[in-house]
């Protein structure tokens, strides 16, 4: 295969997935945060934070179209070992389709004892999160964050994408503390991203 052809047939996957996007974005502009996939290089920096020796499971939330979930499993993680909630059915169905292994639950993230299941138990090395949490109002937000740190071991990340300046969630330096991670120019919009996590 020619280098033309590899440019061509990696261009069109693209073209593919950022309309697969938008159209999910068009039929339901509060389930997802953003007009176009997440980049390559802001799904690796969140990526960045999974531990894959832990042993643990990881969980991800809202993975679209599956660029953050193709960087997790790049970390070495194998597939069996990530579970991941998203919320469109046809973002679902493609990913599915997409990611061998992969633990791929259709449900909502803001209610994981139902949408996990027997899994509602389960301890989790770290969640990286792509809820677009400034659609939802603040009290929404800091319950889930706090939800989703109790299902994670002490010091351990919640890593999360907004594009806002500030932290998606309020500080509650009583109850989490909170790191900004980085701030990706390179991602339409700029993403910033911000850890979560429990001190004691």
């Amino acid at each position: 295969m020619t280098l033309r052809v590899k440019v061509k047939e990696r261009l069109g996957r693209k073209f593919d997935e950022e309309i697969r996007f938008f159209k999910g974005w068009m039929s339901n502009t509060r389930a997802v945060g953003a007009i176009i996939p997440t980049s390559s290089i802001t799904a690796r920096r969140m990526a960045g934070v999974v531990n894959p020796a832990s042993g643990l499971p990881v969980l991800e939330l809202g993975p679209g179209t599956g660029v953050i979930t193709k960087a997790i499993l790049e970390t070495g993680l194998p597939p069996e070992k990530l579970f991941a909630v998203e919320f469109s059915t046809d973002f679902y169905n493609h990913l599915v389709a997409r990611f061998s292994g992969v633990n791929f639950i259709n449900g909502d993230a803001f209610d994981l004892d139902k949408t996990l299941g027997d899994l509602s138990d389960a301890t989790f090395d770290s969640i990286v999160s792509a809820v677009p949490l400034l659609n939802f109002p603040m009290h929404r937000r800091v319950a889930l964050i706090e939800d989703l740190l109790g299902r994670i071991p002490v010091g351990r990340p919640v890593v999360q994408i907004s594009y806002g300046p500030l932290s998606p969630v309020v500080a509650m330096p009583d109850r989490y503390q909170i790191s900004h991670l980085d701030f990706v120019v390179r991602n339409i919009p700029p993403a910033q991203l911000w850890t979560y996590r429990r001190t004691h």
